[in-house]
């Protein structure tokens, strides 16, 4: 939670970066850095895309793959584990999405927009997070909880959304290609090969084909993190028993000088190697992966994507359907959505309110998930490319995510603190 509030700084300070340069003297700079064309590979086999392309398909499925390994871990061991716990964050995240996608689709039925429903029906984690941390005890871990198991399964459904409406055309060849590689994954995962490298070249075969296949390249990263094996080699109690035998010799070797001798230094191999037997490939990933993501790739995109040309046009941008349908969709679907579906869950006994938590911060929450941004921003570009309606899009995506960060915080911040232990 740390790493994501401090991520929701900086990806505050490269959206402003990105809107000052964007509708500055050097606005054209802006533009020609992204569309550079850069070409990876060798001889005759490259792969040659503008830099924008780069970050929105190569480094956002690094994003996905980290979204996929939370997934992953939250359905084994954490809040979606069981069905009872996860009801309340499924059902307020299906409130949602649907009456944020229900109300963009009022603003922009049968016109250019259309295709933009799946915008407001995101939430960006870090921003959400962050605005959390800012209130301290005002927010109860329970809260933070419930807000990040409700972004998880936000992140769910906007990858089926991707998946399943954001896709071009089909290439059967690459998509055959894709399924070998995701075979070999799931062959690796049953044959209890656990290196990282293994997993890490494979899934780059997968992200090519899906790259050529005409589903958006992004959920190869989903799709390998679910082949990532999540299940460590020794429990708990053996790896205690381990380390207490392997520190015993390591004391019992100690020769008195401050240099480690050969039998110390086997047993701080094997200790070593107790470590990494103990945590599962998915945690160790996940752990690896999660900052960098947090501070570099989330920053970069922002700053890629985030660059809304105001200009002369800002009128027409403020009336636009597409701006109106993401700001209203975010500002006003989803706190409604998500309140809404919480409150039938409970007076219907489908989930129970956690404990400590009041409907006043229910209802700051459900603010907060109108922080769409990131998934949001992504979900833009697949829906309008470079076509008109994007800027509009963009410029309702910012405005949406501020108004719901400044309400969610107003309304938090005059609940009463959570008293301490």
């Amino acid at each position: 939670m740390r790493q994501e509030a401090s991520s929701g700084v900086l990806l505050l300070a490269c959206t402003v970066a990105a809107l000052v340069w964007a509708n500055s003297p050097w606005a054209d700079a802006y533009s020609r850095l992204w569309q550079t064309r850069l070409t990876v590979g060798y001889g005759d086999v490259t792969l040659a895309k503008p830099l924008l392309l780069w970050i929105n398909d190569g480094l956002m499925a690094i994003f996905f793959f980290v979204v996929g390994l939370e997934i992953k871990r939250e359905v084994l061991v954490g809040e979606l584990a069981s069905l009872r716990r996860a009801a309340l964050p499924i059902v307020a995240a299906i409130g949602g999405m649907a009456v944020p996608a229900l109300i963009y689709a009022a603003f922009n039925a049968g016109g250019a927009g259309a295709p933009g429903w799946g915008i407001p029906m995101a939430t960006d984690i870090a921003f959400a997070l962050g605005v959390l941390a800012l209130l301290g005890k005002r927010a109860p871990v329970a809260l933070r909880v419930f807000l990040a198991a409700l972004a998880i399964v936000d992140d769910i459904g906007a990858v089926l959304v991707i998946a399943l409406f954001y896709t071009a055309e089909i290439a059967a060849p690459s998509l055959a290609v894709a399924a070998v590689f995701l075979l070999l994954l799931a062959a690796a995962n049953r044959l209890g090969i656990r290196h990282p490298l293994v997993y890490g070249l494979l899934g780059i075969g997968l992200w090519v084909a899906f790259l050529k296949s005409g589903v958006h390249a992004t959920i190869a990263g989903v799709l390998l993190a679910i082949t990532i094996p999540s299940r460590a080699r020794i429990d708990s109690l053996e790896f205690a028993r381990h380390s207490r035998a392997i520190l015993e010799e390591f004391e019992a070797a100690r020769a008195g000088s401050q240099e480690t001798n050969e039998t110390q230094q086997a047993a701080l191999q094997a200790l070593e190697a107790t470590v990494q037997h103990a945590e599962a490939p998915l945690q160790r990933m996940e752990h690896a992966l999660h900052p960098w993501v947090a501070f570099l790739i989330m920053p970069v995109f922002a700053l890629a994507n985030a660059g809304v040309t105001l200009g002369d046009g800002l009128s027409s941008v403020l009336v636009h359907p597409v701006s109106l349908g993401v700001l209203t969709g975010l500002v006003i679907g989803k706190q409604m959505g998500v309140t809404a579906f919480v409150w039938l869950a409970v007076k219907t006994e489908l989930a129970d309110l956690p404990a400590g938590i009041t409907w006043r911060q229910i209802y700051g929450a459900s603010w907060l998930a109108g922080i769409g941004f990131t998934m949001s921003l992504f979900i833009a570009g697949l829906s309008f490319g470079d076509a008109p309606p994007l800027a509009a899009a963009k410029f309702g995506i910012l405005a949406a995510s501020l108004i719901a960060g400044i309400a969610g915080w107003a309304i938090l911040r005059t609940a009463p603190p959570e008293p301490s232990a």
